[in-house]
């Protein structure tokens, strides 16, 4: 089983992108065959100072690695160093309709937002459909969110196959049965892990770059500890019950706390007689508790460039052995020398 997934480098990684996709990262790196990438052309939407591109870039990378993923079990690589993307992102969009792209969710929501309706914004979903189809991956990890980028993927795919592969049954996609041809392009399934909630940000909006309420995964210590004491709360009194409904600082206790210990702070929550300052001084505990090693490990990469750079080097390599193999067929199914 292959599975493969990215992350877009356009901001400082924060804790709902730790529970919402890096932790099941890497239990999927223990299930099969895993590709995670940093989608560093994907974040030149956004990003246009060449430093920070590379900065955050490496920042994602880093994360990665100190959170769990063993680059020895997954291959991690920049997507721009596997430059096979960028030719599948132009062959494959010889045959997307451009009435797709049009009522993709991520353009209209982005538009909504007031984000320049670039080419590059337009085109955004096909370039993700290229880093998908590029390696093949029977499982792709998403939120409910994305799963219109796998749906696109997938019927591209199918469009591709079914101009440039003579034989090909969309109804028999691996050519299973006599008389049809198996699909140059293999069909990804959605992967969607059901039970992560929205993770909160301290203003009680799911927690996202683009609220700029994030809590970073390896921000500065006083930083993060401003942050988590400026969760936004009522004005319920020390001594009554506090609400679970709507509260931020409930829903990151009940995320963050381990599991054994969440019910006794459950049952003082309701009980009333604290204060919430002292709910957001457990949280800090817990947060130190979760990401500690993580942070130091992070560090120790920091200080060592030229250790990162060899992980991302010999996952790049890795990658574009199984997408150059992909590319060569790809190229004489369309008479591309």
């Amino acid at each position: 089983m292959r599975i493969l997934s990215g992350v877009q480098s356009s901001g400082r990684l924060h804790i709902g992108n730790y529970y919402g996709a890096i932790r099941q990262f890497v239990q999927l790196q223990d299930e099969g065959q895993a590709y995670f990438f940093i989608a560093n052309l994907h974040a030149l939407t956004t990003v246009r100072e060449p430093k920070l591109a590379d900065e955050l870039t490496r920042d994602a990378a880093m994360a990665y690695v100190s959170l769990g993923l063993d680059p020895k079990k997954a291959v991690l690589f920049r997507q721009s160093d596997v430059r096979e993307v960028l030719e599948l992102y132009w062959i494959l969009g010889t045959v997307v309709p451009h009435a797709h792209l049009e009522r993709a969710h991520s353009y209209k929501d982005k538009i909504a937002k007031g984000i320049s309706p670039d080419f590059g914004l337009f085109a955004y979903p096909v370039l993700m459909a290229a880093d998908i189809l590029l390696y093949s991956p029977d499982y792709v990890p998403v939120g409910k969110d994305q799963i219109q980028h796998i749906e696109f993927a997938r019927d591209w795919a199918v469009k591709f196959n079914l101009t440039y592969v003579p034989g090909y049954d969309p109804q028999d996609p691996e050519g299973k049965e006599k008389g049809h041809a198996p699909g140059i392009l293999k069909l990804p399934e959605a992967r969607v892990q059901e039970s992560t909630a929205t993770v909160p940000g301290v203003d009680g909006q799911k927690m996202s770059k683009s609220y700029g309420n994030t809590i970073e995964l390896f921000g500065e210590e006083k930083e993060i500890k401003k942050r988590i004491m400026g969760i936004k709360t009522d004005s319920t009194p020390v001594e009554a019950p506090k609400p679970t409904e709507n509260a931020p600082l409930y829903d990151l206790l009940k995320l963050m706390l381990p599991e054994q210990r969440f019910p006794e702070v459950d049952a003082s929550w309701r009980a009333g007689g604290k204060g919430y300052g002292e709910y957001k001084k457990l949280l800090l505990e817990a947060y130190h508790d979760t990401f500690g090693p993580a942070r130091k490990r992070y560090d120790e990469l920091k200080r060592d460039p030229a250790e990162l750079e060899r992980i991302l080097q010999d996952g790049a390599e890795r990658a574009r052995a199984e997408a150059s193999q992909l590319m060569q067929r790809i190229r004489r199914a369309v008479g591309v020398p």
